[in-house]
């Protein structure tokens, strides 16, 4: 497959802090490439090195085998792009919006209301196109924003975080334009914090943290990398209890199994070899839990995320919620 975008040795520093430290890899033409990782890790100051938004330190970045590192605007026709916060105004209806947007690429009047009539079917904002933008919903804004970025019709669209804070049915229908965007023949540069939805998304997946990529690989591969783990989880009628006391007896009682309190119903078991359930039971029961249900579970991206960086997803969602 061929290569679209690549960097080389990438590197971003403000002043005494390194950002982005000596980064490589290639977004292949057609795949939807995933960039993970927690606030702070670098993300989206290497988007903004790939589009020209933050100058490079060091390194190189190449379009299509061609060095753009310092001639960005040879490669701005190609990118679209979709930022975590809109950056169309709020007066404007979505239709100007997005002929607006066109024009700054510099497409004919003719032209860009013709795509602009096009996407705002596309995207389900048709009967809204006169509507203000300040006006639109949280999920409506999110799919004009995205409608923007595709204006020109771009070879690349990088999305940064584009289901964060809208409702479920906004983000399920986003997901299904992603991957028909992608059908169509989109390369898609994902950000998200949400793990299952570059699980279900992504082809490809690189892990970022303290401005280096600690690990990428396919979606396919990273989730066989984890398959050696066994876990397990327990559920039970709801029982009060004190979580670091119980996590110490669980320790002292079934030391080579890790144990995580997921909540108050349900306690998780994993290790690296089959873990004999019947002791596990036996000694909740002692214990006095009333065990409901205990279920295998198989490996997810998630664990992947957790035990490649050391990160817990709530934690990374909190930091999220917080901006």
């Amino acid at each position: 497959m061929k290569k679209i975008i690549e960097a080389k040795n990438l590197t971003k520093q403000f002043g005494d802090f390194t950002a982005v430290d000596s980064i490589n890899f290639d977004v292949q033409k057609g795949e939807i490439f995933g960039f993970l990782g927690p606030n702070g890790a670098g993300k989206t100051t290497t988007i903004n090195m790939l589009i020209g938004m933050a100058k490079v330190s060091s390194g190189q970045v190449f379009y299509y085998d061609e060095n753009v590192t310092k001639i960005m605007k040879k490669a701005q026709k190609l990118i679209g792009v979709v930022a975590d916060e809109s950056n169309l105004y709020a007066e404007m209806n979505g239709f100007d919006n997005l002929c607006f947007c066109g024009s700054l690429y510099g497409m004919p009047k003719i032209e860009r209301e013709q795509r602009a009539k096009k996407l705002l079917e596309t995207f389900g904002l048709a009967e809204f196109k006169n509507r203000k933008f300040n006006a639109y919903s949280k999920g409506m804004k999110r799919k004009l924003t995205i409608a923007a970025g595709l204006m020109h019709n771009p070879e690349i669209l990088f999305l940064d975080e584009p289901t964060t804070g809208i409702d479920v049915a906004s983000g399920r229908h986003i997901r299904e334009l992603i991957k028909k965007l992608n059908k169509r023949g989109t390369t898609i540069f994902l950000t998200t914090h949400y793990i299952e939805e570059a699980e279900r998304l992504c082809n490809r997946i690189a892990f970022i943290k303290s401005g280096k990529i600690i690990k990428l690989d396919s979606v396919d591969n990273l989730l066989i990398s984890n398959k050696e783990k066994k876990k397990i989880e327990i559920s039970f009628a709801e029982k009060k209890f004190m979580e670091e006391e119980l996590i110490t007896e669980l320790k002292a009682n079934f030391g080579k199994l890790d144990c995580k309190i997921l909540n108050q119903k349900t306690i998780e078991f994993s290790g690296k070899n089959d873990i004999n359930i019947v002791p596990l039971i036996n000694y909740l029961d002692r214990k006095e839990f009333n065990v409901l249900e205990a279920k295998v579970m198989k490996p997810s991206l998630e664990d992947v995320f957790v035990d490649v960086t050391g990160i817990e997803l709530k934690m990374m969602k909190k930091e999220k919620e917080k901006k």
